[in-house]
């Protein structure tokens, strides 16, 4: 057992789609930190360009690849963009996505529509549309990875009046497991992380004067670090995770098993 190459993303061509902040950040630099070529996807171009060239200017590769995911012509158009560059897709980390709250008498169709189109749609229509390159990445050996960001609260019942993003991320978590059995057989593992509390624009409002309220529900007592969540995707991505598939992983503190 070669420990110096049990947990390495070397040379793995990567695609992470809401990858310019956020957990898709942490898991960009993660990834780039390891010597993977990285593209980002994100509907920003600024955004996603000025994070490219901060890492590849500090020595990594990656590469912005700008898209709107909420369409179905937004995800073909990312496909495509990649195969042009790419024969291979080792990894494709599902995260981009979007909430919405409100209380329940106001709740907007409009609303749940936007969540669920971002957040579980396109997590199936871009997985569709790179299958070409996932399955000519994938052996019996290093299996294709495909990782979707799913949350703690498609687990748990959220306190906040977000319907559609808990049952959207539920339904990310029941989509990887389906997706984990039809794709064994092309080796392709697919499995998803369901973060807790981590720093992100999602969850800056709470980390205000009720910040310490809040990480005192965390039977860890504290927020996920950039650390905390490159780690488990390099682990799943890695010769380390080669065997898993199909799971749905906590990285919450400890929250799940408090509810």
């Amino acid at each position: 057992m070669d420990l110096s190459t049990l947990f390495s993303v070397e040379g793995k061509v990567t695609l992470v789609t809401g990858g310019s902040r956020g957990i898709g950040e942490m898991i960009t630099r993660g990834f780039v930190a390891g010597g993977a070529r990285v593209y980002i996807s994100a509907r920003s171009a600024e955004a996603c360009e000025a994070l490219a060239d901060e890492l590849t200017a500090a020595g990594g590769t990656c590469v912005a690849l700008p898209a709107d995911l909420s369409t179905p012509q937004g995800c073909t158009q990312l496909a495509a963009e990649l195969a042009a560059r790419e024969d291979r897709l080792d990894v494709l980390v599902n995260n981009a996505g979007a909430a919405w709250g409100a209380p329940i008498e106001e709740y907007s169709a409009a609303g749940f529509d936007k969540v669920l189109d971002l957040n579980v749609k396109a997590v199936f229509l871009l997985t569709q549309a790179l299958l070409p390159q996932l399955r000519a990445a994938a052996s019996a050996e290093d299996p294709a990875r495909m990782i979707a960001i799913g949350s703690i609260d498609g687990i748990e019942t959220p306190y906040l009046p977000t319907y559609a993003y808990s049952a959207s991320k539920a339904a990310v978590h029941q989509l990887s497991r389906h997706l984990a059995k039809d794709l064994a057989a092309d080796h392709i593992n697919v499995n998803a992380i369901a973060p807790g509390l981590f720093p992100s624009k999602m969850t800056a409002f709470m980390f205000d004067e009720a910040e310490q309220a809040t990480l005192a529900r965390i039977p860890l007592g504290r927020a996920g670090t950039p650390e905390d969540m490159a780690g488990i995707a390099i682990y799943l991505a890695s010769r380390a995770g080669a065997y898993t598939t199909g799971a749905i992983i906590p990285v919450d503190g400890g929250f799940a098993t408090i509810r």
